[in-house]
């Protein structure tokens, strides 16, 4: 072959384009454009029917089992774990000398906590001791005052018997010799004897009756005085008794048992009475469930409940509805509101409702404060 049949690259730029040809690929490649546009809006359309119809099937089945659910089943997640905080104060005020327990600590009920310096309050004690035997001492010379003032009475009686019954007898017989000396009987010596016995009868009645009115005055005044000494003896033996109970109070123990939580007490502090010094939380626990008033309908006592704590969320608790409460939240508060204004706008109450668990939970920490989400069964 020569030469003049070959084809060279220069050859081939200048060989004439096949324009049909290019015509047809280009119209190929519009129809195929045009395919898959087509193709791609009936997807499109096909999406826009069964996309919303799947979505609307799914809300109403989702409906239908929320609304079933619903039937049997009440819920909230307005609901947290309670438990009683009992705090530990003192009832009498003095230095910390001695610190037994720290947070988080297990104390047994009667536990010895905090000791207060006790040397005040066992001389206070010695002090009122003291003054109470004192006065028991003046009451009993006292008492003995009155029993001789009560002698004395007695004997000052029998003194005015017997200084009446004279003077009985020296009027009547003055009066006999009266007679007889105006009859000129017996002597004028014989008539002033007579008188002067009379007179002597009279003072000593006279005497004898003072001397009873001083002996009564004494005795009352002894007994008055022994009423008030007793009034006092009473009122020492009940400081004595508030002074041992001082005594006693220097020493705090635990009112019950649980752990120790909260405490703001150190050894060297100043105590004042009522200072609150830590809390001892018991391990009974239960949970407080704020239900709207519209879930109450079927609600009861003992019902069965499913109670998930955020803590442990693959567990599910046994409970059951112990009471519930006879108001809603908002008029059990501090400051109910008052709806009788003319901006009323009416809102759905909670009501708390009491919740106690059917299992041993002492494996688990749950205290209070901790969030929950109770489920009711209603029917």
């Amino acid at each position: 072959m020569d030469d003049k049949n070959k084809n060279t690259p220069e050859d081939d730029d200048f060989k004439p384009l096949d324009h049909e040809k290019i015509e047809q690929k280009a119209k190929a490649r519009i129809k195929t454009r045009k395919e898959k546009a087509k193709k791609n809006r009936h997807e499109y359309q096909k999406k826009r029917v069964i996309v919303p119809t799947a979505t609307a099937i799914a809300l109403v089945l989702l409906g239908i089992g929320a609304a079933i659910h619903s039937t049997y089943y009440q819920s909230t997640d307005d609901a947290f774990v309670e438990g009683r905080l009992i705090t530990v104060a003192p009832r009498v005020s003095g230095p910390v000398v001695n610190l037994l327990v720290d947070d988080n600590d297990n104390v047994e009920a009667g536990q010895l906590l905090v000791e207060i310096d006790p040397t005040d309050y066992e001389v206070k004690l010695h002090e009122t001791e003291a003054k109470l035997a004192q006065a028991k001492a003046e009451l009993n010379v006292t008492e003995k005052e009155v029993e001789r003032g009560e002698a004395n009475v007695n004997q000052t009686f029998e003194d005015i018997s017997s200084t009446r019954s004279k003077l009985n007898f020296a009027q009547k017989d003055h009066k006999r010799y009266t007679a007889m000396y105006k009859s000129g009987i017996v002597s004028k010596q014989d008539f002033e004897n007579s008188k002067t016995k009379l007179e002597v009868s009279e003072a000593e009645n006279k005497a004898a009756a003072e001397r009873s009115e001083a002996a009564k005055h004494a005795l009352a005044s002894n007994q008055a005085k022994t009423e008030s000494m007793e009034a006092n003896i009473k009122r020492l033996e009940a400081e004595v008794e508030q002074a041992k109970l001082n005594l006693k109070y220097t020493k705090i123990y635990a009112p019950q048992s649980g752990k120790v939580s909260a405490r703001s007490v150190e050894k060297g502090n100043y105590l004042q009475v009522g200072q609150p010094l830590m809390q001892i939380v018991p391990e009974e626990v239960w949970v407080v469930a704020n239900f709207k008033e519209i879930q109450l309908t079927n609600m009861k006592e003992h019902q069965p409940v499913s109670i998930k704590v955020d803590t442990y969320p693959g567990k599910r608790f046994k409970g059951e509805v112990q009471s519930i409460q006879r108001a809603t939240g908002a008029k059990s508060s501090l400051f109910p509101p008052e709806n009788a204004v003319g901006s009323y706008v009416k809102i759905v109450q909670r009501v708390p409702v009491k919740i106690i668990f059917k299992e041993d939970i002492s494996d688990y920490n749950i205290v209070p404060g901790m969030s929950v989400v109770p489920k009711v069964k209603v029917k």
